[in-house]
């Protein structure tokens, strides 16, 4: 398979450099593999923004409970309807705290000067991102908040109804980048299980809101791309997007609903 035009600019002419397996179309790319591995790969600066959604390794308090399968964790499907689990989730705290370290340290490197930055996290693993963030290298800007409206009720406890977006940026942030005034909660509910692809498969109109953060025309990365929806977000609201996913079972199928969806011009307003 030939390389897209933004897999041409991210990696640049490298001798020996073999392009990992990828699909594509006008303006997206979604490269099958390790982040860390592949971003390592990628020349300085050829980004505009990162937005994506991290595993959390989350979803339990104790070792044998964050150990379990992501469907365990974060799914209520019934056992025959389960969609694939992904990898990266059972890693202990320290492990996955390094492991962002890495990898945001890389994306730093990749973007350009002043390119902001968004994670989405839950709230057991909050205050670790925010910590390697900063290690990393970027400035912490803020949260956002992502209400998804509804949960499982626990009687005598507050809802768990509320995920969170970590920004910041590269560097210094003008005021005066061509980017609108942006809300800091947004409500939108989660993907039905009739229709979801992904375990932790995030509202394609909740990232429609999101990329907009990026400067109009920019090319924002996914390092975990899932199901594909920032990057069908992305292209929707007119970005170029870079996706990196390793699980085979999702590289498939976020590949698949991009392109089908884009080809059938799928939520095009």
């Amino acid at each position: 398979m030939t390389k897209t035009p933004e897999t041409n600019i991210v990696f640049g002419p490298q001798p020996k450099f073999e392009m990992p397996e990828h699909t594509g179309g006008d303006g997206w790319t979604i490269l099958h593999g390790d982040c860390l591995r592949l971003m390592r790969q990628m020349q300085d600066g050829v980004f505009d923004a990162v937005i994506t959604d991290p595993p959390y390794a989350s979803g339990g308090s104790t070792p044998a409970e964050k150990t379990r399968s992501t469907n365990q964790k974060y799914s209520s499907m019934s056992p025959d309807k389960a969609l694939p689990d992904f990898a990266g989730d059972q890693m202990d705290q320290r492990s996955w705290t390094n492991f962002m370290t890495d990898w945001l340290n890389e994306a730093y490197r990749l973007c350009r000067p002043g390119a902001p930055i968004c994670l989405f996290i839950d709230w057991r693993q909050y205050p670790s991102l925010s910590d390697a963030m900063q290690r990393a290298g970027w400035i912490w800007r803020g949260v956002a908040v992502w209400d998804k409206m509804t949960s499982r009720p626990q009687k005598g406890r507050f809802r768990q109804q509320a995920e969170f977006v970590l920004w910041g940026s590269k560097g210094g942030m003008p005021l005066q980048r061509n980017v609108g005034c942006l809300p800091g909660v947004f409500r939108y509910s989660n993907p039905a299980n009739a229709g979801r692809i992904h375990v932790t498969e995030k509202s394609l109109p909740l990232m429609r809101d999101i990329v907009q953060i990026c400067e109009p025309g920019g090319r924002i990365l996914d390092p975990f791309a899932g199901a594909g929806t920032t990057i069908l977000a992305a292209v929707r609201e007119g970005y170029e997007a870079v996706g990196i996913e390793k699980t085979a079972a999702y590289y498939k199928l976020g590949s698949d609903r991009v392109k089908f969806a884009l080809a059938a011009g799928e939520n095009a307003k």
